[in-house]
C-alpha cells in the first residue's frame, strides 16, 4: 500500500466516525499495526517489540481498527438492488457457482510439503460457493494448497457444518462431477 492510500485509509476511518483518537496511541499507528499483522502474518508478540507496546495494547487496537473496517463495508460495498437471477437463464436449474481458489499462506518449513501445490507455491485451498445472486453461501477454508478440488469438495459435503446441494438443482463449475455417499456413488451434473 503506498502513502497516499494509508493516508486516505485513515482519513476515511475519522472522518466517517469508524475509527476514534486515542489517548496513547494515533489512529495512523493504529492501522499501521493492523495492516502489518495482515500483510505479513506477524505475531501480535514480534509488533510488541517493534511498536514498543503490550500485547494486550496491540490485540485492543488490532480488534478496534478491525471493527471499523467491518462497519464501513457497508458504505463502500454495495450489494445489487434487484436479483441477478434473470443473468442465470441460460443454466437451467442452476442456483449458483462453486469453485476452489489457492491463497498465499506462512507455514512452519516441516509443513511446506503439504501446503505446496501443483505449481509449487506454498498455499491453502479455499472452497466457495455463490447464490446466484452472488452472495457467498458457503466458504470452506483452511485445506493444504496439495489438496485437489474433488477432496476438498468431498469433505464439504461429507462435514457436520456441510454444503447441501438441493435436490434437482445444479452449480456450475464443470460437465460432471461424481462423489461417494452413503448411499453409494452421486452424480450431480454441474451446468457450465
Amino acid at each position: 500500500m503506498n502513502k497516499s492510500a494509508f493516508f486516505s485509509l485513515c482519513k476515511i476511518l475519522v472522518d466517517g466516525g469508524f475509527l476514534i483518537e486515542t489517548q496513547n496511541i494515533p489512529v495512523k499507528e493504529s492501522v499501521a499495526l493492523f495492516l502489518h499483522v495482515l500483510a505479513h502474518n506477524t505475531k501480535f508478540r514480534v509488533l510488541g517489540g517493534t511498536y514498543i507496546r503490550s500485547i494486550d495494547t496491540i490485540s485492543r487496537h488490532f480488534n478496534l481498527v478491525l471493527r471499523a473496517i467491518l462497519k464501513m463495508t457497508s458504505t463502500y460495498i454495495k450489494r445489487p438492488a434487484t436479483s441477478q437471477a434473470h443473468r442465470w437463464g441460460y443454466f437451467t436449474d442452476c442456483v449458483g457457482a462453486i469453485d476452489g481458489t489457492h491463497i498465499d499462506v506462512t507455514v512452519p518449513r516441516t509443513e511446506q510439503g503439504r501446503y505446496r501445490n501443483r505449481k509449487q507455491a506454498i498455499t491453502t485451498n479455499v472452497l466457495g460457493v455463490c447464490d446466484a445472486d452472488m452472495k457467498f453461501v458457503y466458504v470452506l477454508p483452511g485445506w493444504e494448497g496439495s489438496a485437489s478440488d474433488s477432496r476438498v469438495l468431498r469433505n464439504a459435503l461429507e462435514r457436520e457444518d456441510c454444503f447441501e446441494v438441493p435436490i434437482g438443482k445444479n452449480f456450475s463449475k464443470c460437465p460432471l462431477y461424481i462423489y461417494p455417499s452413503i448411499s453409494g456413488l452421486v452424480t450431480y451434473k454441474l451446468t457450465l
